[in-house]
């Protein structure tokens, strides 16, 4: 059942956004259309039709395509990371691999030196270091507490280096990364998903290997070496796996705050902790629902509203209802 749940969501995103000239039905009928032969629509000028055909596969269909990717993207690296360190309130924004992985992306735009996914990879692996690094300065075994701060930290310094980035910017460019760092999808192109497509399909196919694993890594190392499993080895797998997955999401789509960390947990409110079944559901709801966010953000306004709005709006509340109720500890 979940594994077509997506189907309805993206048939659905195809059908709607901004057109004075064409309506719902409309774009229902050109989307039939590649199907069936035309005389089933001689109702529309042969011009109309292909304007429609157009707009649905090289429009929508890649922002379509993309939203979907970087959904699953998020959605999946938080429940990973949530469930690698044993606490609700983890995800790649807080560990500081989005700040890190769009400071790069800011580099890249500003100089053109690196192309943009690789600088944001670079930054977002550079990130990770930093934060266990820092959290390993004192203490030999890093808390989960501690390695949270270190992330926190390590995030308001990438921040800080993306606001000298945006000074540092000419007005033509600094448009361009502010606009990017609010988490923006109206410039999805086919070109994007293809940057996209292949790291993010790589890391979720081995988060995906690696769901049974994750149960045994959340229940500690040494629990998880009584069977067997080198954590250390796995951990890296993951983290390895979730950087690629945010940094190339973060390339594409710029910054979309904290969707990796209230998802997830909708998810295992849903259907329990068991990791064998959050990361599928992660990969296929965390998809369609940043997809039903994203026609939210598209169509509520004469203007489009930046989809990073939208998840901050609901993930701050959600962030704090988890703060009040597991005070920083899984439950």
């Amino acid at each position: 059942m979940i594994y077509v749940f997506p189907i309805p969501f993206i048939i659905f995103s195809l059908l709607i956004g901004p057109s004075q000239q064409f309506d719902c039905i409309d774009y229902a009928h050109a989307l039939i259309s590649f199907v069936l032969p035309s005389h089933y629509f001689s109702q529309y000028h042969a011009n109309d039709l292909a304007m429609m055909q157009n707009i649905i596969i090289n429009i929508r269909m890649p922002r379509v395509f993309l939203t979907f990717l970087v959904g699953a993207a998020l959605a999946s690296s938080g429940n990973a990371l949530q469930a690698l360190f044993r606490n609700p309130l983890v995800d790649s924004y807080i560990l500081g691999i989005s700040s890190g992985a769009a400071l790069g992306a800011a580099l890249a735009l500003l100089t053109q030196w690196l192309p943009v996914q690789i600088s944001a990879f670079i930054f977002g692996i550079f990130a990770v270091c930093l934060t266990y690094t820092f959290a390993q300065q004192r203490y030999e075994k890093s808390s989960v507490v501690v390695i949270l701060l270190s992330g926190m930290i390590v995030s308001g310094l990438f921040i800080a280096g993306l606001s000298i980035v945006q000074y540092l910017s000419d007005p033509y460019k600094l448009q361009a990364i502010v606009q990017w760092t609010m988490g923006n999808l109206h410039q999805a192109t086919w070109s994007k998903v293809h940057q996209a497509v292949l790291p993010i399909s790589v890391s979720l196919l081995v988060l995906y290997i690696l769901r049974w694993r994750l149960n045994l890594l959340a229940l500690g190392h040494l629990e998880a070496q009584a069977v067997g499993v080198d954590p250390k080895k796995d951990q890296f797998i993951v983290i390895l796996c979730v950087t690629l997955a945010t940094s190339s999401s973060v390339a594409v789509a710029g910054i979309i705050s904290l969707y990796g960390l209230f998802l997830p947990h909708l998810i295992r409110m849903m259907i329990g902790p068991n990791n064998a079944k959050t990361v599928p559901a992660n990969i296929f709801l965390g998809g369609s629902f940043l997809l039903l966010i994203d026609n939210i953000s598209r169509t509520f306004s004469s203007f489009e509203i930046p989809i990073g709005i939208f998840t901050m709006l609901l993930g701050a509340p959600i962030f704090l209802y988890l703060i009040r109720r597991y005070n920083m500890n899984w439950a």
